[in-house]
Parts: structure tokens; sequence; C-alpha cells
């Protein structure tokens, strides 16, 4: 089983979600506080099962929001980034070398996210 590690730095709250093996699946972006850290962690849970829309290819007509949005970054890793309804970035997955890889990091997150306990730093 998945679980959602809530931590703090110097720039806010974050979390990470982790599959059962410990490896990072996703992770956020910085809250103020806790509780907004929380409220995106439910976020995640909410959106988890979205579709994904793949900025790889041509787009006849984008997806509307909450969607998973792949990518290439600059330097040619493929990446996701999970939006909500108002289009802000509530996770981010790491570079994987190859598009398979990376939408099993989204399925990842569709069989984690839903039932992940929620635990303080490791």
């Amino acid at each position: 089983m998945g679980k959602f590690v809530v931590y703090t730095t110097d720039t806010g709250v974050h979390f990470n979600l982790k599959a059962a093996n410990g490896e990072v699946i996703c992770t956020s972006e910085s809250y103020t506080t806790r509780q907004n850290c929380l409220e995106g962690i439910e976020s995640v849970r909410r959106n988890a099962g979205v579709h994904i829309e793949d900025l790889t290819k041509d787009i006849e007509e984008p997806l509307c929001h909450p969607k998973y949005e792949l990518y290439l970054d600059k330097k040619g890793e493929f990446r996701f980034r999970l939006k909500a309804r108002n289009g802000e970035i509530i996770a981010a997955g790491e570079g994987y070398t190859t598009k398979q890889n990376c939408l099993n990091g989204i399925d990842s997150i569709r069989r984690n996210a839903p039932t992940a306990e929620i635990v303080d730093g490791e």
C-alpha cells in the first residue's frame, strides 16, 4: 500500500506519494500550511483517475481540467503533472527515459493514491 509523506522545508510544506516499495511516485508543489498540503493530497485522491493528455503528440483539442499532462522536458525525458480542476499543478512526476515508464508512473498514482495513508516526514 502506498503512502503520502508530508514534510516541511524552508520553502513550505510538501508531500511525496510513495509506492509500497518506497519509491517516490510524485511530488507536490510547495504549500504555505500543512492544512493546504492535506487539501492537496485530497485533490490527488479525487483526481487520480482522470484522463491523460499526451502533449508529445499533436492535439486537436485540449482536454478540460482535471487531467494528467504527459510531456517531454528540456532533457528529452518524459514527465507528467497532475492538474486540478482550476488548472493548478497538484503533483508532478520524475523524468522517465520512456513514455511507457511515465505512463506506469501515472498508473501507480491511480492504484496507490485513493487508499494511501498520510504520514509525517521520513
